[in-house]
Parts: structure tokens; C-alpha cells; sequence
């Protein structure tokens, strides 16, 4: 297991590489001469050729035919730079009126696209002319030197979170959650993290200076160099209201208190973990990130989409599972498939049946345009066009499931396991799709696969054969190639309201979307029914394959049914569980024979032994989540800054070290946050948490010692600075840039020689400068030492 984890890794890192080398050196061509026109640095426009991905849309009539030349022709060009304004910011106007004013005049000369009239212009469609569109790629920017004081500012406003640098397109599914600020909100997917900093905008708009809002976000992803990578995104935000999760999204845990913890039900809040809105921004192909990053003309081939269908339903019908009565789901990905798109919609909608109402959102955001979704398409299996499931080849009906059909009916003489799909007979969760065929267990199901937001997934041994035999015309009499010929299904559900997003409409990317509303409770008799019918009929057919059906063998009791992402019945929770529990007892259990195995040889060892397990809480490798409670040090803290009691700090900060002695940094978390962990820590800890919470508090050291072992936080400075009546002092505009201009100065130095007197009588440790004239507040954080150097400073 571990070196699969290491080959992931390494192909993350080898895509990675290759997207950032996009649309620049192609190694599939020899150098340009300079007698050939070229200037001789060997730079060539990326191959933006593939035949089976033309064939293929061509088949599926993507587009009208009519349309299909501008349509293809607008996917080889580079995709246009966009960018997103942080309207929670300080500065936000500013930076609106420095784009409307400044860039948008000293850039008219700069346009060099046909479909584009100006430089950079606001989207229409966004609410509050907040996001905007550049007619330069991402390379454009950084080679064309009349373009390097925008690239600079660019760079600049995003790294501290005035703004975020997005594609377009992937702005638009956080538009149609419709978040208010006492919402509750689940991004399923969330790495790097662009559209969980957008949800992060949203509901801190509107709130005042010190005041936080009562909505909050969880941020989930399943790969934990991801998390960090979506941690570093949302740190520039400076939130108390995030949660950052390391899970499967398919098996997102369940936190129950009826089922965990009943007798702390009456005391509780908050019962159980629910969300008002998800975002539901699945892993899926990328093709429609073509633009953004050609590679994907390379690696695309048809098993990518068709390989990811069973864990993109996974994890939307998880999402419903997680959705409160009332609240909205976005399910969308970056794929322009319907096996990725439609297919999952009509899925989601059949399993949940009048509970779930797939919604017309044609009058929200009417500026942007998109197209309705298909009801009619095709199936690709390797060579073959496939109008319905009775199509599909005998032995490749558990890898082509009913699902993926516009109907989704299926075939009832599908086995279990056998032709070239591999099932791992220890696999304990088995799906089951509606006709009762049994697919391979959730472990089977994983591609190498990051999120929606990027193309370098689909890396599975299925895969590589579908990519080797994607351009053949045919494999046998059995086997259907023309696309006109096959009598494809309609779909009778209303997909036409979902929404898919054409390149060549508004020079973008490809984007699809579907809003989901969650009417009412999901059926618990009947899903309770099927999951029964589904389990005996699982057996009926490994007992089949296990006569000679099949090539591989699974036996009926290790079968083990779920039907993913009900949360409404306790059944599913429960299975849910039992594998959380039986994964982390065999963790401890290692960890405790090792602990017994060191007691034999040396007590101190198997003491520290103990201690570190303890601390490590119940996730192996994650640091426990410890609210903070040391009522001398925050005694301390108060008195020494004096902080009003207006300010909750009781309840409100957490450390991630236990030992309060040795803790360095205390972070904040609002109390929508502090409910969760509240209950989090009554279940058992089934959150497996990496970071949360607003830093605002870091222990210092210093020679002269202060009476407060703790400064202020940069990120924590502007929710703590209306209720701080200590530790401040307003500086005149000449004092304020002496400050930042000389490391050292000396109190009589000062030109308000008030100034100097007021920062003498300061008592040693941090303090905050406050910009006293105009209408900037610019913040500063000192340690100023006893001889009046200041030693050490960090601004906001």
C-alpha cells in the first residue's frame, strides 16, 4: 500500500510538471531554425490533436454540427487569464477603482484577440462586476514586458488574498448555491481550494470589522498533500469559520449524537452534522480544461470518464445524504461527458426518487450564458458505440453500468466479476447498481485523480487499454462503430435543467452544473428494501459466477451491500462506521503491541512510547484538535492587552499540542465552528480534522522578558483590534514610515515627541501602530525592546 501511495505521489508530481510546462516547449516537434521564420529557442504551440476525443463529442453531438468547426477551432486557443476580487477585503474598492481607471486605459493598446474588444473587462454575469477577464493567457502575462506591472500587481494582490487567480468558468458553481450567512456549508472536493475561498467571500461580505459570521465551511479532500495545498489557499482569507478534512468523499463520516452519544442528545446543540449547501465539484476527466491545459489532448482517452461514473455517483449521492430538508446541492465538473454529467444526474434522481428535485435556475445570473443539459447520448466502450445496456458486451457489463444510459435500466444477466475487470475478493463494500449487478468494492472503483479542477487522472489499467484501442474502427462482428446508426435512449427526467457551459459561447472554458434541492427525508423503508434485494441477489450471482460464470470467484459472506450516500437511515451509518472503527482500532492495536513489545525492553521508552500515542488522538499522523483551557495564560493574554469581555474567548480557542506548557501557537474558531467540534468530540472524533480556526495568538520569547508569554497574530489582528484597549499607539504619517524605514529608533527621535513619549510607557512585548491620519488604517505589530529598537514587526 505504501508504495502505491509513493507511485501516486510521483505521478501527481510528473502531472504536475507537465501542466506547468503547457503551451510552451513541445517535445513532439524538432526546434524551430531562425531560417524557418522561428527564433530559434525551440518553442513550438502545443499538439492539440486527438482523434478519438473528435470522434467521439463529434458522435455524442456535443454541439450542433453547424457549430462544430468554431467550437474546436475555440478549444485549441490558449484559455484567457481571469481573476476573482475579494469583496470581504479592506481595500476592495480600491483595487476596483485602480483596475477601472489605471489597467483598463494603459492596457487598450494590449489586445490581440479577435473575439476580444478590450484588454481586461468585468464578467457580466458575476454579481458586483467582481470577476474579471483578461484577453492575455497565463504565459502571455508572464513573457509580454508591457504586460509585467499588471503581472506584478496580479502576483502581488493575490498572494496577501485581495484577489484570487481562477478560471473563469469555475466560478460559476458557488454562484448558484445561493449561500446566506448563517449557512452551513460542505465542499466535497475542495483542492487547491479556489472555490472554497469564493465560498469563504461569501459569507464574510457583509460582515463588519470584528464581527464574524455565523455561517461556516467544511473543506474536504481525500489526498492529504491536497489539504495542504488547500490549507495554503484559505490561509490568505484569515477565517475562524473553516474546517479542512481528510476524507474519502464518498464515505464522508456521519455525526450522529442519536446514534453515538444518545444521552448527551438533551445537552447538545447541535445533534447531528448536516449542510444547508454542498458543493459537489467532483473528480472527473478534465477535458473541458483543454484550453487551460493541453496536455489533455495527449493523455485523453475514453475509459477517463466512463472509469470515474460509479465514484462520481458515490459521492453525490453521499452529498445528498449530508444535505439537510430544504438545503441545495451543485453537483459539476470540468468534463464535457455525459457519462460524467447527465448520467450522474439521472442516477442521483432515480435513487432518491420525489426526495430530490433536480431545479430550473434559467433566471439566476442571466448574463451567462450555457445551454441546456443533453437527455439523449451514447456510450463509448473502447471501439464500440453503445446505445443502451442491452448493448453492452457480456463480459464487460460490470465495467458498463446500467447508470451511464439516458434510461438507466439494466440487463439482467450481468455477472458479478470475470472478464477484465479485477475484484479483490477482501474488499468488504460492494456496490450495487439498480438492475442488482454487483460492481467492484469502493477500493476498486479509485482512479488516480486529484479534482475537477485538473485533468491528470484516469490512470488505471482499463484505462491504458481503452487509450491503446481508442482510435480503432472496429473489434468484431459483435461490436457497433457508427455513431448514426445506433438507436440511442431518451431520458424522461428533466436534465434539460441542467447547464452546460460551451467554450465558444464566451471565449472560457467547458463547465457542467446541475442544482439539486433536497425535498424531503430519503425513503428509509425503501431504501432499507432494495439494499435487502440487492444483498440476496449479490449472493445469487457469486454463487453463479463460483459454477463457472465467472473467472474470478467472491464469496457471498464476504459481501457486504451498501447503497452510498443515504445518511437519512441509520443502516448505511452504521457499515459507515464499523469500517471507520475497524480501520482505526487496527492502527491502535499496532501501536499498543508495539507499546507492549517496549515494555519488556525499557519502561522510559515504553512511557514515551504511550505518551506520543495519546497525543496523536484518534487519527494516526493528524494532531488531536484540544480546546484550549489554560485560565492563567489566557488570564494573562486578557489583562496584558485589554481585551473586553465583549470578545467570547471561553470556548473559543484551541491548540493543536495538548501539553499547555509547550503550546506555541492558539487559534480561534466561531461558534458555528466550536459547535462542530463540540460534537466531533462526542462521536468519537470521526472528523478527521488537519486545520482549522484563525491563528491569533503566538508564544514569543524574549531577553527582557514580558508579563504576557504571547503576541498578536498578523492573521488574527483585524477580528481582535475593535476589542484590544492596550498595547496601542497612533502614529502620525512621517513616525509611520520612520517605523518601516529604520530597524532601529530611538523614543526622543520620533517627531511627535507625544508619540515617543507614549511608546516608552508601553510595556514590554507586542503592540499594535495604528495609522492615525487619512483614510487608511494601516496596522502594525511590534516588539519594541527596552533601548527602543524594534526588534521585530509583521504587518496586516
Amino acid at each position: 500500500m505504501g508504495g502505491g501511495r509513493k507511485r501516486g505521489r510521483s505521478q501527481r508530481r510528473h502531472f504536475k510538471q507537465e501542466r506547468e510546462n503547457v503551451w510552451k516547449d513541445n517535445p513532439r516537434r524538432p526546434p524551430a531554425s531562425a531560417g524557418e521564420g522561428g527564433e530559434g529557442n525551440g518553442w513550438q504551440p502545443f499538439a492539440t490533436e486527438n482523434l478519438a476525443f473528435e470522434a467521439y463529442y463529434k458522435g455524442q453531438q456535443i454541439v450542433p454540427e453547424e457549430e462544430w468547426d468554431a467550437f474546436m477551432s475555440m478549444l485549441r486557443k490558449p484559455l484567457p487569464a481571469a481573476f476573482r476580487i475579494n469583496a470581504s477585503c479592506q481595500f476592495y474598492q480600491d483595487i476596483c477603482s485602480q483596475l477601472e481607471n489605471d489597467f483598463r486605459k494603459s492596457l487598450e493598446s494590449e489586445v490581440s484577440d479577435d473575439h476580444e474588444k478590450e484588454a481586461i473587462r468585468p464578467l457580466a454575469w458575476y454579481p458586483g462586476n467582481l470577476a474579471w477577464h483578461l484577453n492575455f493567457s497565463r504565459m502571455q502575462l508572464r513573457r509580454n514586458q508591457a504586460l509585467e506591472s499588471f503581472h506584478e500587481f496580479l502576483k502581488q494582490e493575490n498572494e496577501v488574498g485581495n484577489i484570487t487567480r481562477q478560471e473563469a468558468v469555475s466560478m460559476v458553481p458557488p454562484l448558484f448555491l445561493n449561500v446566506q450567512p448563517d449557512h452551513h456549508i460542505l465542499d466535497m472536493c475542495a483542492a487547491p481550494g479556489s472555490k472554497t475561498f469564493q465560498l469563504l467571500e461569501m459569507i464574510h461580505q457583509s460582515t463588519k470589522p470584528g464581527v464574524l459570521p455565523t455561517a461556516m465551511v467544511v473543506a474536504n479532500d481525500v489526498d492529504v498533500q491536497r489539504c495542504n495545498l488547500l490549507i495554503h489557499q484559505t490561509k490568505r482569507m484569515c477565517t475562524a469559520n473553516l474546517i479542512v478534512t481528510n476524507h474519502e468523499a464518498q464515505n464522508f463520516p456521519g455525526c450522529s449524537l442519536a446514534k453515538f452519544c444518545p444521552e448527551a442528545c438533551a445537552e447538545s446543540k447541535l445533534q447531528r452534522l448536516e449542510f444547508d449547501r454542498i458543493l459537489c465539484d467532483v473528480p472527473c476527466s478534465g477535458d473541458g480544461t483543454a484550453r487551460k491545459a493541453p496536455d489533455m489532448w495527449r493523455t485523453w482517452n475514453i475509459g477517463m470518464g466512463n472509469g470515474l461514473h460509479r465514484l462520481q455517483v458515490e459521492i453525490a449521492m453521499r452529498g445528498i445524504g449530508l444535505l439537510k430538508v430544504g438545503g441545495r446541492m451543485v453537483y459539476s465538473t470540468c468534463s464535457m461527458n455525459p457519462v460524467e454529467n447527465e448520467a450522474v444526474v439521472g442516477e442521483i434522481l432515480r435513487r432518491c426518487g420525489d426526495s430530490v428535485e433536480l431545479l430550473d435556475v434559467s433566471n439566476e445570473l442571466p448574463e451567462l450564458i450555457r445551454r441546456p443539459g443533453l437527455r439523449t447520448w451514447k456510450v463509448r466502450d473502447r471501439a464500440s458505440w453503445l446505445g443502451s445496456h442491452n448493448d453492452v458486451l457480456h463480459y464487460r457489463k460490470n465495467a458498463i453500468l446500467p447508470s451511464m444510459f439516458p434510461s438507466g435500466k439494466g440487463t439482467t444477466d450481468s455477472c458479478t466479476v470475470g472478464g477484465s475487470v479485477e475484484v479483490n475478493i477482501n474488499a468488504v463494500d460492494a456496490d450495487m447498481n439498480e438492475s442488482g449487478d454487483m460492481v467492484e468494492g469502493k477500493e476498486e472503483t479509485k482512479i488516480a485523480t486529484s479534482d475537477s479542477n485538473n485533468g491528470d487522472n484516469a490512470n488505471t489499467e482499463e484505462i491504458k487499454q481503452d487509450e491503446s484501442e481508442s482510435v480503432k474502427v472496429s473489434r468484431g462482428s459483435d461490436e457497433k462503430t457508427d455513431s448514426a446508426s445506433i438507436v440511442t435512449e431518451h431520458s424522461n427526467l428533466p436534465l434539460h435543467r441542467c447547464m452546460r457551459i460551451i467554450p465558444h459561447d464566451q471565449n472560457s472554458g467547458a463547465f457542467f452544473i446541475a442544482v439539486l434541492q433536497k425535498l424531503s427525508p430519503l425513503n428509509e423503508s425503501l431504501v432499507v428494501e432494495v439494499m435487502k434485494g440487492e444483498r440476496s441477489t449479490s449472493k445469487d450471482k457469486a454463487l453463479k459466477c463460483s459454477n463457472g460464470q465467472g473467472s474470478d470467484t467472491v464469496p457471498a459472506e464476504e459481501i457486504s451491500v451498501q447503497q452510498p450516500g443515504v445518511d437519512d437511515t441509520h443502516v448505511l451509518v452504521e457499515q459507515q462506521n464499523r469500517d471507520m472503527d475497524t480501520e482505526i482500532s487496527k492502527d491502535k492495536s499496532s501501536e499498543e503491541a508495539k507499546v507492549v513489545a517496549g515494555e519488556a525492553q525499557n519502561d522510559q521508552a515504553t512511557r514515551r512510547d504511550k505518551r506520543k500515542t495519546q497525543n496523536q488522538g484518534r487519527w494516526r499522523g493528524v494532531d488531536p484538535v484540544i480546546f484550549f483551557k489554560d485560565e492563567a495564560t489566557i488570564r494573562s493574554i486578557v489583562s496584558f492587552y485589554g481585551i473586553k469581555d465583549s470578545f467570547a474567548l471561553e470556548g473559543h480557542l484551541v491548540t493543536r499540542n495538548p501539553d499547555t506548557n509547550h503550546v506555541k501557537r492558539i487559534y480561534y474558531v466561531s461558534k458555528s465552528v466550536k459547535e462542530v467540534l463540540d460534537l466531533n468530540l462526542k462521536v468519537g472524533e470521526r472528523l478527521k480534522i488537519t486545520s482549522l480556526g484563525l491563528k491569533i495568538f503566538e508564544r514569543q520569547s524574549s531577553k527582557e522578558g514580558s508579563p504576557c508569554t504571547f503576541r498578536l497574530s498578523s492573521e488574527g489582528l483585524p477580528l481582535l483590534l475593535p476589542y484590544i484597549t492596550k498595547q496601542i499607539l497612533y502614529a502620525s504619517a512621517i513616525d509611520f514610515q520612520h517605523l518601516l524605514q529604520y530597524r532601529i529608533i530611538k523614543f526622543p527621535d520620533f517627531v511627535d515627541a507625544k508619540f515617543g513619549e507614549q511608546a516608552s510607557a508601553l510595556l514590554q512585548g507586542c503592540c499594535v501602530v495604528i495609522l492615525r491620519e487619512g483614510k487608511l488604517h494601516s496596522l502594525f505589530l511590534f516588539e519594541p525592546s527596552i533601548r527602543s529598537e524594534l526588534s521585530q514587526f509583521d504587518c496586516s
